[in-house]
């Protein structure tokens, strides 16, 4: 009788520890009900890409008004390794649909065909910085394995945070940058207001870090692809979920509270978004640009325009062909016939759409520099019009 009840309060304090494990999680897309199109892999993350590593150094701190250099300070740096934190180049490629913003490194990206180095992500005045730790970090851990004359291009990208952060007061440090290398991770990828995407904001709410994931069959085989987006772009009006005109609907709930500073030159969808899509099917550097080329597509669906004052700039790589990286000997790769590439296209365009968001979703209300605010959208009235509309029961 006393094992009989030992059983069962061993077993009630599963299920407690198991629904206390799964009401932490922050709620994702699918979570409210929010239908798409495809298969995502186990994590729904570009994670789901094996290999690949995803972590963030988040800085919060301050409130009221901005004192350069003082703050409050809303920013941070992501990280992102597509073999992990080894030297092993991967086939990669670059687009971008407005180029009002930086991603360093791609020039020779294109010209070689390798991505070399980790990915990494921040504000619009931290590149400089971010850049020069990552060439440290080289030094220090022997990244290019006892070479003892090499050169290299880190890649950093960016969006503006200048809204909600102390943008001027640089408060991207080394150790931040070191904080996000140490943190990379496979498995589970936090999102919303973390990384580099802790400032962000998007399509009349607030934006972040989102990822998505699709699992795609060609000729028996199963490939996956991942994305994640640093989300920073749009105008309200335009936010489409799931084809309903959510940001029509939600026209005069929450807008942004913009304090100070008043003389700004910002338009009404301005921004940028940074989207990193990974896959493990094997393509060469030239599909790999056709990959990037349809990232635009699924920020369309959303509702984004590529706007004047838009940095929207996007890199894909893959993680087939691991030895493919050889800088004296001849190597053979395997790559899919163009003719085959079109369901990786889809899946490309299908986990943009769902990683924005998810950045969406997962991102909190957050109050910055001297009062302003973004809210997060709400996940409540959300259901509320996709339930209209009936796109959900």
């Amino acid at each position: 009788m006393k094992n009989k009840r030992l059983k069962k309060i061993n077993f009630l304090l599963i299920i407690l520890l198991f629904c206390s494990f799964i009401y932490a999680q922050k709620p994702r897309a699918r979570d409210l009900g929010v239908p798409f199109v495809g298969t995502p892999g186990t994590f729904n993350a570009i994670t789901d890409v094996k290999g690949v590593e995803v972590g963030h150094s988040t800085i919060i701190s301050g409130n009221g008004n901005n004192v350069a250099g003082e703050g409050p300070v809303r920013t941070g740096v992501t990280a992102i390794f597509p073999r992990g934190k080894r030297f092993s180049p991967v086939y990669a490629n670059w687009y971008s649909l407005n180029g009002n913003g930086e991603m360093t490194g791609t020039t020779w990206v294109t010209e070689s065909g390798f991505l070399e180095t980790p990915i990494m992500i921040t504000n619009t005045n931290s590149v400089g910085v971010v850049r020069d730790a990552v060439l440290k970090w080289y030094v220090d851990t022997d990244w290019y394995r006892g070479e003892g004359w090499w050169y290299t291009y880190p890649v950093v990208a960016e969006t503006y945070d200048g809204f909600l952060n102390d943008i001027y007061g640089f408060h991207v440090k080394e150790k931040h940058v070191i904080e996000a290398i140490n943190n990379s991770s496979s498995g589970k990828v936090v999102e919303g207001n973390v990384g580099g995407g802790t400032g962000m904001m998007c399509l009349g709410f607030k934006g972040g870090i989102g990822t998505s994931s699709r699992l795609v069959t060609i000729k028996d085989s199963t490939y996956t692809v991942g994305v994640l987006v640093q989300s920073n772009f749009g105008a309200k009006k335009n936010l489409t979920i799931a084809g309903v005109p959510v940001g029509v609907e939600l026209k005069d709930t929450l807008n942004y509270v913009y304090k100070a500073a008043p003389q700004s030159r910002r338009q009404e969808g301005d921004g940028s978004i940074i989207v990193i899509v990974a896959t493990d099917a094997p393509l060469l550097p030239h599909q790999l640009k056709r990959i990037a080329q349809r990232v635009p597509l699924g920020i369309g669906i959303v509702g984004g325009r590529g706007s004047n004052g838009s940095g929207d700039i996007f890199l894909a790589f893959s993680t087939a062909n691991e030895n493919a990286f050889d800088r004296n000997n001849t190597t053979e790769v395997k790559t899919f016939s163009n003719d085959l590439i079109t369901p990786i296209f889809e899946a490309t365009v299908q986990s943009v759409e769902e990683a924005i968001i998810n950045a969406m979703v997962a991102a909190e209300t957050m109050e910055g520099i001297n009062g302003n605010k973004a809210y997060a959208l709400p996940h409540d009235m959300l259901i509320k019009v996709l339930k209209k509309y009936k796109r959900i029961e």
